[in-house]
């Protein structure tokens, strides 16, 4: 077999795999024995049915298995052996010649293909990201203690003295505080991600990537689902790719320890969203225990690992600039 490599710019190329008829005869060979050894025809003793009847009744089936088998592997030993960092997976090209499937003929096969993004970043204190100091206005002050006043107003208990303007308002303080530091921090989070991206000048093979996520979700999305929600899903590939990088810049890795606590810590919010804040120990393990073993469940943890990892180190290193803003801008922010 032959492959040559047609780079069309530095983020996609082509393979053109030329497989002569000696690439595939063995396979085939060994598939037709194997279909005439459990082959049923009636007026035939199973495994006695002429090879001839074999092959016209499925030699074009076995033909096009045994060349997708030399394909597959033809391309996953260039890939290992030229050291590739692909995106995805080969896709058929659009180049793809016609195939005339006859047993003895040459087959060629065009596949495009696209390189992983490499990208240089560095964390620096010279990288300076806005730090929003968030603070609640007037009204909506006023409005929150309407609220809580005729809330508290109409499940007052017999006997119980009502909660005081000055209770209140260290209620409502309290409250905002921390709903606007859990915004704050969302916000330094999205920004601290859009400023290493911009900063490594991510380029990604955009219509490569549309092909391949159509491929790999065939039959589960559609077109025009996919570019309405492409750009969301680039943005945060473009994150992954930087974090990737940084992770390997800083010399982190993630030690099964890692995972473990980032599941626990998951197992036990989800407990306290329920009401069981205390929940056995016991029954935390066991919970834990079942998302180490769900390849899904991992990969979710190892990325919530990495980003911990990556943002607490940046939040160490970079410039932060506390910049005081009230809720109704804070809102307007892009």
């Amino acid at each position: 077999m032959k492959i040559t490599k047609n780079d069309i710019d530095k983020l996609n190329f082509e393979l053109t795999l030329t497989i002569a008829p000696e690439d595939y005869s063995e396979s085939v060979r060994k598939k037709t024995a194997e279909v005439r050894r459990n082959a049923d025809f009636k007026g035939f003793r199973k495994g006695n049915v002429p090879a001839s009847l074999i092959e016209k009744v499925y030699g074009g089936q076995i033909l096009v298995d045994a060349v997708n088998q030399v394909i597959g592997k033809g391309l996953d030993d260039y890939i290992k052996e030229n050291k590739l960092r692909i995106l995805g997976e080969p896709l058929s090209s659009k180049n793809q010649p016609e195939i005339e499937w006859q047993k003895g003929n040459e087959f060629t096969f065009v596949f495009d293909l696209a390189n992983y993004p490499e990208v240089e970043i560095d964390v620096e204190k010279a990288d300076t990201i806005t730090r929003y100091d968030i603070s609640a206005t007037a009204k909506e002050k006023e409005g929150m203690k309407k609220n809580l006043k005729e809330y508290y107003e109409k499940n007052l208990k017999e006997g119980e003295q009502p909660k005081t303007d000055e209770e209140i308002d260290k209620e409502i303080e309290e409250r905002l505080a921390e709903n606007y530091r859990q915004q704050a921090e969302w916000r330094l989070t999205k920004d601290i991600r859009s400023f290493y991206v911009e900063k490594a000048a991510v380029e990604l093979p955009e219509e490569f990537m549309k092909r391949w996520l159509l491929s790999a979700n065939e039959g589960k999305v559609t077109e025009e689902e996919v570019e309405k929600e492409f750009p969301a899903f680039i943005e945060d590939f473009k994150w992954q790719v930087v974090r990737g990088a940084l992770m390997k810049k800083f010399g982190f890795e993630i030690e099964q320890n890692d995972v473990k606590e980032a599941a626990r810590a998951y197992v036990t919010y989800q407990y306290a969203m329920y009401g069981l804040s205390n929940a056995p120990e016991e029954m935390v393990n066991e919970a834990v225990e079942r998302m180490m073993t769900d390849s899904k469940q991992l990969d979710r943890l190892m990325e919530q690992v990495e980003d911990r990892k990556v943002l607490e180190k940046i939040k160490e290193t970079a410039t932060f600039k506390s910049k005081k803003i009230s809720s109704e801008k804070f809102f307007e922010l892009k």
